[in-house]
């Protein structure tokens, strides 16, 4: 069954012209999770994240215009995007979750600082990107990566999913992944 916003996206994907660049997020696994739940599809997406790596242009304007582009390309799916280089993270991850991060090598990279396991799973026109493997998101199983989120965050996050999903697992915090992140 082709997913109402997954399926089109990937299908106009080599369109967006973004170097490394990957449909990311809780959107896929919380589209894995309504197909197991037999939930309608968009129950409970806030949005899909598009990700991507150009360290040639860290303005926030270059991110600007990826993100319009990205708008335009698919404005009649029902979905709001979040478009972010990964190459400049660092810039403003400080100041808005108050920790100093070092730069990305890639796109990659920074999935493996996604606050969960199932977040960091990642797909673009012919890839599959899974830094933590793909054994929590398929169980449905929702397991913390401590490498940039605290407790408080990973908790936040859990109550809303658990609100959502009911039947979904959530591990406690002392269960996290606590590998290096950025290797």
């Amino acid at each position: 069954m082709d997913h109402v916003v997954i399926g089109p996206m990937l299908r106009r994907w080599p369109l967006l012209g973004l170097p490394d660049a990957w449909l990311s997020g809780s959107m896929l696994a919380q589209a894995w999770w309504n197909i197991r739940f037999d939930l309608p599809p968009l129950h409970g997406i806030d949005d899909a994240d598009i990700i991507y790596f150009d360290s040639d242009d860290l303005s926030e304007a270059a991110e600007a215009r990826a993100a319009a582009h990205a708008a335009q390309l698919f404005a009649d799916l029902p979905i709001r995007l979040d478009v972010k280089n990964q190459a400049r993270v660092h810039l403003w991850y400080p100041d808005r979750f108050a920790i100093p991060i070092p730069p990305y090598r890639s796109a990659r990279a920074a999935m493996e600082t996604f606050p969960t396991t199932v977040s960091a799973v990642a797909i673009s026109d012919v890839h599959l990107s899974a830094p933590f493997g793909l054994d929590d998101f398929l169980a449905p199983l929702v397991r913390a990566n401590a490498a940039l989120i605290d407790r408080a965050f990973y908790e936040r996050k859990s109550r809303r999913w658990a609100s959502l999903w009911p039947d979904l697992t959530i591990l406690p915090w002392e269960d996290a992944v606590r590998r290096p992140a950025d290797k």
